[in-house]
């Protein structure tokens, strides 16, 4: 478990934890804030992914013009094991947001008062 934190990226990681946790204090003390802590943890695990691809795309664009004319796809450059599995990494915290949210809602469920 803790290697797929470390994969995920630490940073970003750390911040969707803090908010699982901002979640289950917030149930405790301010019942209204855990969908919108939920859905914050939701939006910065597209974020997360959205910088990775940035940054992907960046890299390959600096390798492309290193290497000049000769390059004709991106599966030149790069195979397409690695790309696809870098991919696969950077929608570690996209799950783990979309967990958490999840978490939320059940939380919210939970502590929704009855009627």
């Amino acid at each position: 478990m803790f290697k797929i934190f470390m994969q995920g990226g630490a940073g970003f990681m750390t911040i969707l934890t803090v908010l699982l946790v901002a979640i289950f204090f917030a149930a405790w003390k301010a019942p209204r804030w855990i969908k919108e802590i939920g859905t914050f943890a939701l939006v910065f695990g597209f974020l997360t992914y959205l910088i990775g691809l940035y940054q992907m795309f960046q890299a390959l664009q600096q390798v492309a013009d290193d290497l000049g004319e000769g390059v004709s796809g991106i599966f030149d450059l790069i195979s397409p094991n690695v790309l696809f599995g870098g991919m696969r990494i950077g929608l570690i915290p996209v799950f783990y947001g979309v967990i958490i949210y999840l978490i939320s809602l059940i939380v919210r469920i939970i502590k929704k008062p009855r009627l």
